[in-house]
């Protein structure tokens, strides 16, 4: 109970100073990263475990970024004013007590009047949830009817689960990209529920799970130019980056499919589209539109492989960029213009932070370019920025550099001038090493553990070099083995 809601606490807080739409895509990526992969492991178990062997079996990703998931729920069913009640009511019995989850969803209950019995199942099973919708429209009528089905497989222990009560927020968008109805949260408790909308003018474009109301996955078949009607459309924030990123992922991963079969990859224009109008909106979070034009990670594309290719899927990402670079070049010389800050004074105020972002995700594209007029704007970049966000960005991107002049002139300042006598920059150096797609990858990181900064006594150097080479998609996992065997000798 604590975790989960004292992580809520602490998202609540955060996005309330900087961009709610921003954290949540936050949170959310954190989730599907390192939650999903655990809900669908060996090591699945429930946010409340039935029983544990040693106190730290607690630390997981289920019991705090779930759990947190599990108390915004609450908040999404009985609305912001329901959840104050419920909390106030929460304090008021249990205020210097013990208290367990039970005791708080009692609170939430008895405070507005609701049945939450069949909520408990997201404390007792483990799993990640899978809603899947489709959709029927009589013009006649002017109704809509959205079916909704949920299932969820079997982990350890539990080979069946009861349907979850899962609260799934929807909004219906015409033609001209406003909702033709109010937005609803419906409550889907059933193996499958039919919800209608009536006084639906036109068909509509459904933009499902809004905010991410749930910590489910969606089977909800779509076309690529509905995807980018959502990206460009969609009154929901968190939607507008999902259609994105699902519309990225299709096109990776049908890359990756023909990088496999030695066929030509191709750039489909609809997605130069939408990256194109986002990059030319002025009036939106430039946090939220750096997210919306970036890729999703490669743990994300490889998630939804059967078989999971790093060559393939690396191969498809570079040539997704490269071939969006080229096409929008203007936009992006221009986005990166546009959005410079003066050097002094330092501001870390949402706007100061959501340009840098989005500059240097236009950096990151143009570099894909290998033009040298682009590797001395980065090498300018990492040489004479005041601001750490732009010195990490723009040396991690030429430590993955063919330029080896600029990259090595580029580490060997940041390590000079910034990184030297401090750990917690070190370890930031260590890291954009051991992360780089170059060639001589393997033998760098087994350079740095011969640097003298570096200490196998220390866990966080350990992790920026060694557990940043793990996760180095196509060095760690080459398939000649020798990343493997490196880490093998390592432990």
């Amino acid at each position: 109970l604590k975790e989960g809601l004292t992580v809520f606490r602490d998202q609540q807080f955060s996005a309330d100073m900087t961009s709610e739409a921003v954290k949540r895509i936050e949170d959310v990526r954190i989730l599907r990263a390192a939650q999903f992969p655990q809900d669908d492991s060996p090591m699945a178990h429930p946010i409340r475990p039935e029983s544990y062997i040693a106190m730290d079996n607690f630390y997981t990703a289920t019991v705090y970024n779930k759990g947190a998931e599990v108390i915004g729920m609450y908040q999404t069913l009985l609305g912001k004013d329901g959840f104050r009640k419920g909390m106030d009511l929460y304090f008021k019995r249990h205020d210097g007590t013990a208290v367990t989850c039970d005791d708080f969803r009692a609170a939430m209950a008895d405070a507005n009047g609701v049945d939450l019995q069949q909520f408990e199942r997201w404390y007792t099973q483990a799993g990640t949830p899978t809603v899947e919708a489709k959709t029927s429209y009589s013009p006649e009528k002017q109704r809509l009817e959205l079916v909704l089905s949920q299932s969820c497989g079997p982990s350890p222990g539990q080979p069946t689960k009861e349907p979850y009560h899962i609260p799934v927020r929807v909004g219906l968008i015409g033609k001209d990209g406003k909702d033709l109805v109010p937005e609803r949260v419906l409550e889907l408790k059933d193996a499958t529920q039919t919800f209608v909308f009536e006084g639906v003018k036109e068909e509509p474009v459904v933009s499902l799970l809004r905010g991410f109301s749930a910590p489910v996955n969606v089977k909800f078949p779509r076309s690529d130019e509905e995807l980018a009607f959502l990206m460009a459309n969609d009154q929901d924030s968190f939607n507008r980056w999902e259609a994105g990123q699902e519309l990225f992922s299709r096109s990776i991963l049908a890359n990756a499919r023909a990088f496999q079969q030695g066929k030509e990859m191709e750039l489909p224009q609809v997605v130069v589209d939408a990256a194109k109008r986002t990059l030319l909106l002025k009036d939106i979070d430039k946090s939220l539109q750096a997210y919306a034009l970036t890729f999703p990670s490669l743990l994300t594309l490889g998630a939804k492989m059967d078989v999971i290719d790093p060559d393939a899927l690396v191969a498809a990402c570079k040539f997704m960029k490269q071939g969006m670079a080229t096409k929008l070049r203007g936009e992006l010389e221009q986005g990166y213009k546009d959005n410079q800050l003066p050097l002094e004074p330092f501001r870390n105020d949402a706007d100061a932070v959501g340009r840098r972002r989005i500059k240097n995700v236009c950096l990151d594209y143009l570099m894909t370019l290998k033009e040298d007029k682009y590797t001395k704007l980065c090498l300018d970049q990492a040489l004479q920025s005041t601001a750490m966000t732009d010195l990490v960005a723009a040396t991690a991107l030429l430590a993955g550099s063919s330029d080896e002049a600029a990259r090595k002139k580029a580490l060997e300042n940041f390590y000079e001038k910034h990184a030297k006598g401090n750990d917690l920059i070190l370890c930031k150096w260590f890291t954009m090493q051991a992360m780089a797609d170059v060639d001589s990858s393997l033998s760098d990181v087994g350079a740095l553990l011969q640097h003298p900064d570096f200490s196998l006594k220390n866990p966080n150097k350990c992790r920026a070099v060694i557990g940043a080479f793990a996760g180095n998609m196509k060095h760690f996992h080459a398939a000649d083995g020798s990343g493997y065997r490196w880490l093998s000798d390592r432990i």
